[in-house]
């Protein structure tokens, strides 16, 4: 499918006023009545449950490739954290990101980077993709747990809850700092996994695609730019393979497994290679 091809496909509608919806408040955060740094820590610490816990450990490195396991509570607890990242519920997240994974950079893959930054980005998103309807046949492995699906089906009025928690806790500022730029945040930075970490950086790995590792993109989403590593060793619990590529989600893995709440750690063969 090209550019031209993708910019054919229906747009879906709800998904924009959606996305336009959390921007568009974020934006009300500028405004000096609702600052505080209280509302700032409030929303740095939620954007490390729900994306480093929540998407990152979670939805992608323990659910999506089963890079290591751990105890039925710790998991659902995970995929709840990561449904406070909107992203879509996890059935759906875990989905396409697996189909991603199988056709990455070609024409059925959801993101494919050839068709350009903005469409990899968020643009396909935007369109009603036909991956979204290939989803079951990836999921089977969840597609039948009464949590997931209690989570696919009630991500909003979750997040709701979570909002009025915030506005008793802090007022407004804490729900447009804790709610919306948080997970415009969140957005971004996860977003920038399948763009920039397509097009910057260096490849260390044969991937058959257009993954590479980008620095930045791993400060920001606690290791999950070391993208062309992953694409290698989809597998491994750990991306950040040379010694020097920091990968946090890694070293969290590395408490949960001295704890006995992380067993069976996959890992690429080797560890250090650049």
């Amino acid at each position: 499918m090209t550019v031209a091809a993708s910019k054919k496909l229906s747009y879906d509608w709800t998904i924009i006023i959606y996305m336009a919806s959390i921007h568009l408040v974020a934006l009300l955060a500028f405004l000096p009545g609702n600052f505080s740094w209280q509302a700032v820590g409030v929303t740095l610490l939620l954007y490390w449950v729900t994306g480093a816990l929540g998407i990152t450990l979670g939805f992608h490195r323990l659910v999506s490739h089963r890079s290591f396991k751990s105890p039925k509570w710790l998991e659902y607890l995970l995929v709840f954290f990561g449904t406070l990242a909107c992203q879509g519920g996890p059935i759906q997240w875990v989905g396409l990101h697996r189909i991603h994974h199988k056709y990455s950079d070609t024409e059925p893959d959801p993101h494919d980077s050839n068709k350009g930054f903005w469409w990899s980005h968020m643009a396909w998103m935007l369109h009603q993709i036909p991956a979204d309807n290939d989803v079951p046949r990836y999921t089977k492995d969840i597609n039948e747990d009464p949590f997931y699906n209690f989570c696919q089906s009630f991500m909003i009025p979750i997040q709701i809850v979570l909002g009025l928690a915030l506005y008793f806790l802090g007022g407004w500022s804490f729900v447009i700092w804790g709610i919306f730029v948080r997970l415009v945040m969140v957005f971004h930075f996860t977003w920038f996994v399948n763009s920039a970490t397509h097009k910057f950086g260096y490849q260390s790995h044969e991937s058959n695609d257009n993954s590479r590792n980008c620095w930045w993109v791993a400060l920001l989403t606690f290791g999950e730019g070391w993208h062309n590593n992953h694409h290698a060793y989809q597998y491994s619990a750990r991306h950040g393979l040379a010694w020097w590529e920091i990968d946090i989600t890694w070293m969290t893995i590395q408490v949960l497994q001295f704890l006995g709440l992380a067993k069976n750690v996959k890992l690429a063969p080797v560890a250090d290679k650049k």
